[in-house]
């Protein structure tokens, strides 16, 4: 979800919770000042960028973001090595 900067804490959390409800989504943080609590969404947008934005270059519109983050996806469920684990791919 974007969030403009003039909205007030209280709409952007209210809203917040609303919007995870409405996809019977669940947050993921757990307590106040835990460093942690973000530290898996911030490592999978580090490699987002990395792999698909600064590869690829600039995107001319929303339609082509979509598309290019869809098939993006894809490729990091199916085909991308995880290093981690020795570089098998998920398929595996």
């Amino acid at each position: 979800m974007l969030r403009r900067p003039i909205e007030t804490a209280q709409y952007r959390a209210i809203r917040y919770g609303q919007t995870l409800a409405e996809q019977d989504a669940v947050a993921s943080v757990e307590s106040k000042g835990d460093s942690y609590d973000n530290a898996l969404a911030e490592a999978l947008n580090s490699l987002f960028k990395a792999e698909l934005i600064r590869n690829r270059g600039p995107c001319r519109g929303i339609e082509d973001v979509e598309i290019a983050t869809a098939e993006w996806v894809h490729w990091f469920n199916t085909y991308r090595p995880h290093s981690v684990l020795g570089d098998p791919t998920p398929q595996v």
